[in-house]
């Protein structure tokens, strides 16, 4: 496909009828059985083009836009916003750090321009409502209106019913104010982080699925779609494009998995040609297509088990050991039980009765302070579990380590302000995260290590993290640095390193731990 004088396609096609009904179109050339065409080179015929599956149909965002902002795009960024332009239903997979956030915007404003949409709905987890949209909602469309829903009822549907551009929401805010959304005539819908709506069971789910109108545009985005498994991905495309799925999950899951026993499935051979297939259309640039960022370096550092530890982890895997013989062991109650296992060898195990009960953790300690005191740039921490957080900053505080920490319980807004102090303040070493709390679009490129204190269950969760400081931006040579104990810890950390850690996989470990 041609552009001729910035206002004509010339394409060629064996099937002329199909394009007859594109306007403008008109045959200019008939060789052999090919026929040569032409056709005006505005938005509603490339979008036209695009849906009669021609390939190479170029946006006229290339021409028209100005594409404003304090950074100008690069090629890989106009490129996702090309395509979104011509794609009212679509999935963007690009990788972690690759700036899809600014190509969706770029996209959406465009659209705004042309009068093709009036109002655009954001729809991110709460950690990067502000520190990722937000900011980059004022860096690259300044010109644009832009309310944050979030707060009490009253504050979000007050954002909800004024007149701004975009408004952006998190997960659990939709379901509040999911009535005034419907009400709110958003034309475009962005899902952030579109793996939290995998799942076409879940109340988030069925309420975006009722939000979603016939004549609403949808973009999906994730750099990890179906990371747990094939499945994943019948959710992610009955929300966004039905009409590639069968209605019902188990009829999906025959078609991507193999039943082996009463409780395990494994992926078909060709299940991920069938992923493929599902989520169309779909762009992706990885990190190695589109930035020059320095290679990751893994390690483990080794942190044995005190005597109070392997006392206990023994005495709980024995009890589960006597449990498994009474009950069928399910992937979810799998993954309650080796978190009980990661909490001791974290330093901190929640009892049944609410409370809390410590151990000696001074070897782990110590491999933290050890990797911390070899980095010559800033650091992350993660810690999956609250508690030991709060151990471990104070441990820190006692060795004059200047530490911050983000939790859940942290306000959005304070957690923009210690992300910026992170990224800016050269006072503060270490960042002390929980992986859920700050896993997505936070750009943390101050650090160049980070240490999981103890694994995740996730390798979704485990890969977000670490995408944290391996963004644009970077310039130092990255480590991420594996803290162990246990067996379980050393199994998980395998696991999670070959992207294997899921809900079948998590059965197994607990099968494998416990005897």
């Amino acid at each position: 496909m041609q552009i001729i004088e910035d206002k004509t396609l010339l394409l060629r096609t064996r099937y002329p009828d199909k394009i007859q009904n594109v306007d403008t179109a008109r045959v200019v050339d008939i060789t052999e059985d090919i026929y040569t065409m032409t056709v005006s080179w505005n938005l509603d015929n490339a979008k036209d083009l695009t849906e009669l599956k021609m390939k190479n149909v170029p946006s006229p965002i290339m021409r028209d836009y100005a594409w404003g902002g304090v950074f100008p795009p690069m090629e890989h960024q106009k490129a996702t916003a090309e395509f979104l332009t011509l794609n009212p239903r679509a999935f963007c997979f690009n990788e972690q750090g690759t700036g899809k956030t600014a190509a969706c915007i770029w996209a959406s404003d465009y659209l705004l321009d042309m009068g093709e949409i009036n109002r655009v709905l954001i729809v991110s987890p709460l950690s990067i409502m502000q520190s990722a949209w937000q900011t980059d909602l004022f860096q690259f469309a300044v010109h644009r209106s832009v309310g944050i829903a979030y707060g009490s009822k009253e504050k979000r549907v007050e954002v909800i019913e004024a007149d701004y551009d975009y408004v952006v929401v998190n997960y659990d805010g939709v379901n509040v104010i999911q009535e005034e959304i419907k009400a709110g005539k958003f034309d475009l819908i962005i899902i952030d982080e579109a793996n939290a709506y995998k799942t076409a069971t879940t109340k988030r789910w069925k309420t975006m699925a009722r939000i979603i109108e016939e004549h609403t545009m949808v973009w999906m985005l994730t750099g990890t779609p179906a990371a747990q498994s094939p499945v994943d991905a019948h959710g992610l495309a009955k929300l966004c494009v039905p009409h590639n799925v069968a209605r019902a999950k188990a009829t999906y899951r025959d078609l991507v998995m193999y039943q082996i026993s009463r409780f395990k499935w494994i992926p078909k051979p060709d299940a991920l040609d069938t992923v493929f297939r599902t989520l169309q259309p779909a762009i992706r640039f990885t990190k190695e297509e589109c930035l020059d960022l320095p290679d990751i370096v893994y390690t483990e550092r080794e942190a044995p088990l005190t005597k109070q530890q392997e006392h206990y982890y023994k005495e709980v895997r024995t009890q589960f050991l006597m449990l498994a013989e009474d009950e069928i062991v399910t992937s979810a109650n799998a993954a309650v039980n080796i978190n009980k296992l990661l909490q001791i060898s974290c330093g901190a195990v929640y009892a049944n009765s609410g409370a809390t009960i410590e151990f000696d953790v001074n070897n782990r300690l110590n491999a933290v302070k050890e990797v911390i005191d070899e980095s010559i740039a800033k650091v992350l921490v993660f810690v999956p579990f609250r508690h030991t957080i709060e151990l471990l900053q104070t441990y820190l505080d006692s060795q004059n380590i200047a530490a911050e920490c983000i939790t859940g319980s942290v306000p959005l807004h304070k957690r923009t302000d210690i992300i910026k102090r992170f990224q800016t303040n050269n006072d503060t070493k270490v960042l002390i995260i929980q992986p859920q709390a700050a896993a997505h679009g936070v750009t943390l490129t101050a650090a160049s290590t980070v240490i999981w204190y103890a694994p995740v269950t996730s390798i979704e969760t485990y890969l977000q993290a670490n995408a944290r400081i391996n963004r644009k931006g970077q310039t130092n040579k990255m480590t991420v640095v594996h803290i162990q104990g246990s067996q379980v810890e050393r199994r998980l950390y395998k696991l999670l390193s070959g992207k294997l850690a899921t809900h079948t996989q998590l059965l197994d470990l607990y099968n494998e731990v416990i005897k």
